[in-house]
């Protein structure tokens, strides 16, 4: 069995990653529409129908934009903690919210989903690894600085979505207003490229045979930047860098070696 991943869209117009194996899979937040998420997954080749739930790490517009129409349509259950819940109304219908807690273990079918707390400016945020089998996937988007759980969890993933929201100077240079600027570089808001690559650097380890740089920001970060930062310190860990534009390929992990294949088949139906 055989593990499929991918970036359905990533930044600040919406986010939702793709996670699951050949019968089963999850959504990382719900950003899109409907419309384009059910679009991107048949452009990559993905049935819609192995979705089995919806998670929501927090109640950013980016993040919950779509879920109450795609949960509705396909009766996904939607777990979003209690706080979140609370502090969005994001429309889902009483039977399908499954409030969830951090540390919690979540089985949907083979995947075993676990959320922990990070810091973002958010009510109740959350970040999530999914386990399948002996590999494990990370979604560590959103985040004001490296805390402990983050740093925790990274050293658990064979792949991992790390955001890597901001190049420093090209956000000191910018044209946000001071107190934008405070909040992206604050405590509570977004990792900057050096941020990420510190975390990065400091915690991979042998079996890190992924990594896809996250949420980047469409006015202060380039992928050009991103990736020859990330490259010169890949080692054996392949970079790629998501879109806020459109979806990545698909990233198989082999069950049992953890070896990261790329599938261009699919992805030469966008064209």
């Amino acid at each position: 069995m055989q593990l499929q991943l991918a970036s359905l869209n990533s930044g600040s117009n919406g986010n939702c990653y793709y996670i699951g194996n050949e019968t089963e899979a999850v959504l990382i937040d719900a950003g899109l529409s409907c419309r384009e998420t059910e679009k991107r997954l048949h452009q990559l080749g993905l049935d819609i129908q192995n979705i089995k739930a919806i998670f929501i790490s927090h109640e950013h517009k980016d993040h919950i934009s779509g879920v109450s129409v795609l949960s509705k349509k396909y009766q996904l259950p939607v777990y979003i903690t209690k706080k979140t819940l609370n502090n969005c109304w994001p429309g889902i219908e009483n039977h399908l919210v499954h409030p969830f807690v951090a540390e919690e273990k979540i089985f949907v079918g083979n995947l075993i989903i676990t959320a922990f707390t990070k810091s973002h400016d958010a009510n109740d945020p959350h970040s999530f690894i999914i386990h399948c089998a002996a590999n494990c996937i990370g979604v560590f988007t959103d985040i004001g600085h490296a805390c402990k759980n983050v740093i925790q969890y990274f050293r658990l993933c064979h792949a991992v979505f790390l955001e890597s929201n901001y190049d420093e100077k090209m956000l000191d240079n910018g044209n946000y207003p001071i107190h934008l600027k405070r909040r992206i570089t604050g405590g509570k808001g977004h990792l900057s490229n050096t941020q990420a690559l510190e975390l990065f650097c400091e915690n991979k380890w042998a079996g890190l045979r992924l990594l896809i740089l996250s949420h980047l920001s469409e006015n202060n970060n380039s992928e050009k930047i991103v990736n020859e930062l990330f490259t010169k310190h890949a080692g054996s860990t392949e970079i790629f860098v998501a879109s806020r534009y459109s979806a990545s390929r698909i990233f198989l992990i082999n069950e049992k070696t953890g070896r990261i294949e790329n599938v261009w088949m699919q992805q030469m139906r966008l064209f």
